[in-house]
């Protein structure tokens, strides 16, 4: 996945900083989609494969097909996924190397805010979904402050500079979503907020999982070194370790769901 700057290359990388953020917010996404076992799945922006796990090991997928544009990353959900039923290849969220009505279920887990045009995505996904079939997403709630490394953007926006963010986080509010849904000609539309928290050992393992987001370490390398020092001890207050030194952060998704028309 990439876009407007960013890209995800490094798949084990991704894991310390948002691959277990996915899983925790994947969970919840596929308990509520509840899906009868034994689809056949496309995982579009499938990245290093954590949330293609989850379709196995949540949902009883048959076979998952995943789509990344990254070569790095698709090499890591390879070695993730070992002996899973999965197919994994390169390819574009606009333009899915699949014939119309190949799927039971598509899914795009944090990835349609990386789409250059969400509305062609969506087509895709739906074009490659049976009649029937499921259609759905989620995506961190960027306009609502929902990114689970929000304090550190906050803290860098106060110091003057603005992180690069994926080119459409704005289709990740709520509305947004069910209009590309609705506009696509789904049916039977359902919405749902994905809220998680996760829990880190220390301020130093949250910093570096902060610093593993290169958009951000991008952004964090323009500041001097005092100021740097300043930046993080400001966060170290606002996040307030517990007694033991842990940090307990949460964060927010949206989701949504519709069937394709028979």
């Amino acid at each position: 996945m990439s876009g407007q700057g960013i890209s995800f290359d490094d798949g084990e990388a991704y894991e310390r900083f948002m691959g277990r953020w996915s899983r925790l917010a994947g969970e919840v996404f596929l308990d509520w989609l509840a899906p009868a076992p034994g689809l056949r799945w496309v995982d579009i922006g499938c990245g290093n494969g954590a949330f293609t796990e989850l379709l196995f090991e949540r949902a009883g997928a048959a076979h998952v097909d995943g789509v990344d544009p990254s070569a790095g990353q698709l090499a890591f959900a390879s070695e993730r996924l070992q002996g899973r039923p999965v197919t994994l290849q390169r390819g574009s969220a606009t333009a899915l190397p699949f014939a119309d009505a190949t799927f039971d279920a598509a899914a795009m887990a944090l990835v349609i805010f990386f789409v250059p045009t969400p509305e062609d995505g969506v087509a895709e996904m739906v074009r490659v979904t049976r009649p029937g079939g499921i259609v759905a997403a989620y995506a961190w709630d960027m306009p609502g402050g929902g990114f689970p490394l929000e304090p550190a953007r906050d803290a860098l926006r106060q110091a003057g500079i603005e992180p690069l963010a994926p080119p459409r986080a704005d289709v990740a509010a709520m509305p947004a979503l069910r209009g590309l849904w609705t506009e696509a000609g789904l049916e039977a539309v359902t919405t749902r907020t994905i809220e998680v928290e996760r829990e880190f050992a220390d301020f130093a393992e949250w910093w570096s999982s902060c610093r593993g987001a290169a958009s951000l370490a991008a952004a964090l390398d323009q500041l001097p070194p005092a100021e740097a020092a300043r930046l993080q001890d400001g966060l170290r207050e606002r996040l307030r370790p517990d007694a033991d030194g842990r940090i307990r952060y949460p964060a927010r998704a949206n989701a949504i769901a519709g069937v394709r028309p028979r």
